[in-house]
């Protein structure tokens, strides 16, 4: 039975591009393990004068083609393994999209909404010191990723600017503006997804006016691309929460979902229409659907009885290995997460270079920018597919995995 374990998962997915590429053994051996894997176990006073222990992690995986990059989750689910995929992960999605970065992925193992503010910052910042001795604004830039947000991002960068005794705005990005934050980033992933989708439906004949969407997981991501997706003109019919979802064929008003939710609500009590279990909602009848949650939202069961035409991975692995085959036999085409999701690495690198020339763009420049090359990035992986002929995840990683062997051939083995 195949591994469950998002590791395994992902250096199979490498596998079958490296047959592919026909890369040799000591090259899969270099893209298969992390360069780098950080296990920190670190005290935190509590509010109530107590101590508690935390694990936390900082991997890099790959840095051939440029400084690591990658998100900090705050879940009490996180692991090393998955830590050491994500981190793989984000190697080939700066690989895909052509940004000089190299891959990597942090978390700490905690429910972050079960301490308050002052533990909650008293846990980051302790943290940050224990992965400074990784981290940098031209060696590792961490991001927010699920727990964590740009206020965490902040209490990061000055951690660290308090170490170096001067402030270093690219330490992190995902920063709120007020401290060298790009305009923008908040809303970067959900727009990319957008971007993505209306490019999915052009390739699969679908007109985006209209267009049938459905959003598994209403968070950051998930409630940015509804919204951004219905301005584009296409008719948002069912989003979730954790609790389930609403689904209403004429359609959903996200901005009103997003107030219905800021005030406490549950989407599977809004009265916006019929409620539905977030499994209901992947298996509605509708052109798109973006599973927006967590990881393994779709297992083989869950995808035999899926009709969409088009899904978009708007969160990281949501679709099981036996999904997608049986997805992919359906005819059933899926936009893997390291190209649709990657519109908050591509805005982190413009944020990035944005505090390394104390210049800043205008949001508009940012969006267009940041839709040109998360296109550029999807007729690339299209383009390997049809040339191939194989499906767009494995076109995708064959795509990262051969820029970064590029990489690491033109710069040699060292010694």
């Amino acid at each position: 039975m195949p591994s469950s374990n998002p590791y395994d998962v992902a250096v199979s997915q490498l596998d079958k591009a490296a047959d592919r590429l026909r890369l040799s053994d000591g090259m899969r051996q270099i893209l298969a393990n992390c360069r780098r894997e950080l296990t920190v176990s670190f005290p935190v006073r509590m509010e109530d004068g107590s101590t508690q222990v935390f694990k936390g992690y900082r991997i890099q995986h790959n840095v051939a083609r440029g400084p690591a990059k990658g998100g900090i989750r705050y879940h009490p689910a996180v692991t090393l393994d998955e830590m050491k995929a994500l981190a793989m992960l984000m190697t080939w999605k700066c690989a895909i999209t052509n940004i000089p970065f190299g891959g990597a992925k942090g978390g700490v193992v905690v429910d972050p909404k079960k301490l308050t503010e002052g533990e909650l910052e008293n846990l980051t910042r302790r943290y940050a010191t224990e992965i400074s001795i990784l981290i940098g604004r031209e060696e590792d830039m961490p991001a927010p990723d699920m727990g964590t947000d740009a206020r965490v991002m902040a209490w990061i960068m000055d951690t660290i600017s308090m170490h170096k005794g001067h402030s270093v705005t690219g330490v992190v990005t995902g920063k709120p503006v007020s401290i060298g934050g790009t305009a923008g980033r908040r809303e970067a992933t959900g727009r990319g997804i957008n971007y993505v989708t209306l490019e999915a439906a052009a390739y699969r004949g679908l007109h985006r006016d209209g267009l049938t969407v459905a959003v598994q997981g209403f968070g950051n991501v998930g409630a940015n691309a509804a919204q951004c997706l219905r301005e584009s003109g296409c008719k948002i019919v069912a989003a979730s929460d954790t609790s389930g979802g609403v689904h209403n064929g004429d359609g959903l008003d996200p901005a009103e979902l997003a107030r219905y939710k800021s005030q406490g609500g549950r989407l599977m009590e809004a009265p916006f229409g019929d409620h539905l279990t977030n499994e209901e909602l992947l298996e509605l009848p509708v052109d798109v659907v973006i599973p927006a949650a967590m990881e393994g939202q779709v297992d083989e069961s869950v995808a035999g009885r899926m009709r969409a035409k088009i899904v978009v991975e708007g969160a990281n692995g949501p679709i099981t290995p036996q999904a997608d085959a049986v997805l992919d036999g359906k005819g059933i085409l899926v936009v893997p997460d390291i190209v649709a999701n990657s519109g908050g690495v591509i805005v982190s690198y413009f944020e990035w270079v944005q505090d390394l020339q104390f210049f800043f763009w205008e949001e508009d420049e940012v969006n267009e920018r940041l839709r040109r090359v998360i296109i550029r990035a999807f007729h690339e992986v299209t383009g390997l597919a049809q040339e191939q002929a194989v499906p767009l995840r494995l076109a995708a990683v064959m795509l990262g995995a051969r820029r970064v062997v590029d990489a690491t051939e033109i710069r040699g083995i060292y010694p």
